[in-house]
């Protein structure tokens, strides 16, 4: 089963409390709810947080999770500070799991919303 997230940006604090609000009468109804959302202020916030190398460093920590920072820098043929730097990012946006076994993708599919 693959696991997906749903990245908003922009809207309201009222569009997430709605998502929120029928995640739980769904469940509250018997039905198993698992999802995944993040929301991003607006454009800027979110052109700030995945830039092209970061969704390039995704798609390859998707096929080939790594044991490490330094790992993953040599896999991706990359400077050591800057992919840190994009793994700390996506690390705080919930888009990179680390562990003791090292980094990987949580996800096979992200999909996007943006508010007009």
């Amino acid at each position: 089963m693959s696991k997906d997230i749903e990245l908003h940006i922009g809207g309201s604090f009222a569009d997430a409390a709605k998502r929120v609000a029928d995640a739980w009468h769904r469940a509250e109804a018997g039905e198993t709810v698992s999802e995944d959302h993040l929301t991003f202020v607006g454009w800027d916030a979110f052109s700030r947080t995945m830039t092209a190398k970061r969704l390039e460093l995704l798609r390859h920590l998707h096929r080939h999770p790594q044991t490490s920072i330094s790992a993953l820098a040599k896999s991706l043929r990359r400077d050591y500070r800057r992919v840190h730097e994009d793994v700390e990012i996506l690390s705080e946006a919930g888009l990179i799991e680390r562990d003791g076994n090292g980094l990987r993708t949580g996800y096979d599919e992200i999909r996007t919303v943006i508010a007009l």
